[in-house]
């Protein structure tokens, strides 16, 4: 699969805001490997990495990559964006860890043969693509056989929710839930805050809605069964209503997922 054209507007306006320094495009620099084992380690799932083989799936800026080369794994990285694999690099000569980067759309993997990971790694990207079914497909057919798949998603059912909506009383919810509609028209900005306390505007990447329904199941006949489903917020004993931790106690805005692949999906 070349590259389309929402997959080059989004490697676009991934590089500016990589390039603003967005919080993900931040390399972990200052890092131990007691803060990587904790990353690596959470939910349970995942004990000791050491020699096994690490994709990185969209997963660049010079994060994960260093959690799991500080825990001795075998990294490469997959990512759109220029700017997110040049961090990669980056952290890893800093750390003085060998890290391959390899640039490309997450719908085609063709650049890997079958079974060539132990575990993917997939932070929150996949709703950067239009459907998902690509996606697990190319994992599965990468993913050896009793791999895992660890895959961070939106709440579908919030993604159009905004946090600064509250009205004294609830977040509204104000949109019809369509799966893979672009909710680029709804937020079609991100902030991103610099150290002096000013802001960058920029336009934001296209960013699509998968139900619940269609990540799950489509998951499944995949190949893939369920390790476990997190979600996530942000613990504050007491946040103050319309604000970030707020929001994300009433309503979490995504999941952490853990799987296993039962069959290769040879392509």
């Amino acid at each position: 699969m070349s590259i389309d054209k929402i997959s080059n507007t989004n490697r676009e306006r991934w590089n500016a805001l990589a390039n603003a320094n967005v919080e993900w495009s931040q390399p972990r620099l200052d890092y131990s490997i007691e803060e990587a084992r904790q990353q690596i380690g959470r939910h349970g799932i995942l004990q000791d990495v050491a020699g096994k083989r690490v994709l990185c799936l969209a997963s660049g800026g010079g994060q994960d990559s260093v959690d799991f080369g500080l825990l001795g794994a075998e990294v490469t990285v997959f990512d759109l964006s220029d700017i997110q694999l040049e961090r990669d690099r980056q952290a890893a000569a800093h750390h003085g860890l060998k890290v391959a980067t390899y640039q490309g759309d997450m719908r085609d993997l063709s650049v890997f043969p079958a079974n060539s990971f132990d575990i993917v790694w997939q932070v929150y990207s996949l709703n950067f693509v239009p459907a998902v079914e690509p996606v697990f497909r190319q994992v599965a057919r990468v993913l050896r056989p009793g791999g895992i798949y660890f895959m961070q998603f939106a709440n579908p059912f919030i993604q159009a929710v905004d946090d600064e909506a509250w009205d004294g009383n609830a977040y509204p919810l104000k949109y019809p839930y369509i799966d893979g509609e672009d909710l680029t028209c709804y937020f079609p900005d991100w902030d991103v805050p610099q150290p002096d306390g000013a802001q960058i505007t920029l336009s934001s990447p296209h960013e699509f809605r998968h139900t619940l329904g269609t990540v799950l199941n489509t998951m499944l006949s995949s190949g893939f069964i369920l390790l476990g489903l997190w979600e996530w917020m942000q613990h504050d004993p007491a946040p103050q209503p319309g604000t970030w931790p707020h929001f994300t106690q009433v309503a979490p805005p995504w999941f952490d997922s853990f799987w296993r692949l039962e069959k290769s999906d040879e392509m």
